[in-house]
Formats: C-alpha cells, structure tokens, sequence
C-alpha cells in the first residue's frame, strides 16, 4: 500500500471487498444448475443420435442379409460400424436392450432377431419420461 501526505492509504475496504465476493457468489450460483442442465441435454442428445444410428444400422443389416441381427456384435463383425456406441448415461457399451421379435420386416427376411434398441439406463428423462423407453 502507498501512503499519501495525510498519512491515509489507498485500498478497499472490506465493505467494497465483501459486496464483490458476494456479488461473485451469486453469479457462481446462477451459472451452475444452467451448466449441469446442458451437460443434460447434450447427454440425451448424444444418446438420441446413438438410438437412430443403432436402429439405422438394424434395418440396414436386416435388408442386405435378409435376416436380422442377433446381437449388436452382428453389426460390427459384418462391417456396419466400427464399434458399439456408448450409451451416455450408462457410460458403457453393453448395457443397450434390444427387442427381439418374431416378425419380419421385409418378405426376403428370413430369419428374425433385433428389431429395436433401447437405453440401459434407469434414469428419467428432462421430459418426464424414462431414457429405457426412448
């Protein structure tokens, strides 16, 4: 601190240094549920493209082998992906669920499988409903 000719010193007070740090904290306050809610949302977006390459993939196996995948390995061993997404909520691999129906999606089909993909995760959604049934 520099001291001028009437002996005071230049600074801030602890008044003008409280008013700012609380100023601080409630800007760190606001800011923080609005950064958790995007991370959120990008989760469910990584997860929503995930679902539609997964679900594309099935349908694009199913037309050019006429028979459907048993698991989601199938798609990778025939070349239709490099590897399984991640499920975004989950953080893993292995935790899709599939839908094996007895139906078939074409009439060159001739053997069924996969014909649907899910989330693992247990956890609900931003709008009400369960990532599981996404």
């Amino acid at each position: 601190m520099v001291t001028t000719r009437r002996g005071r010193s230049r600074g801030f007070t602890l008044i003008e240094l409280m008013i700012v740090i609380s100023l601080i904290l409630i800007l760190v306050s606001i800011s923080i549920p609005a950064y958790n809610q995007s991370i959120l949302r990008a989760k469910e977006s990584v997860l929503l493209q995930n679902l539609f390459t997964l679900r594309s993939l099935i349908s694009q196996y199913t037309l050019d082998k006429q028979k459907a995948p048993q698991s989601l390995e199938d798609l990778v061993q025939g070349g239709y992906i490099k590897q399984i997404p991640i499920d975004p909520f989950t953080g893993k691999n292995d935790t899709w669920t599939v839908d094996q129906e007895d139906y078939t999606l074409s009439v060159d089909q001739q053997e069924t499988g996969i014909t649907d993909v899910h989330s693992g995760s247990s956890q609900i959604s931003t709008t009400g409903k369960a990532y599981s049934s996404w």
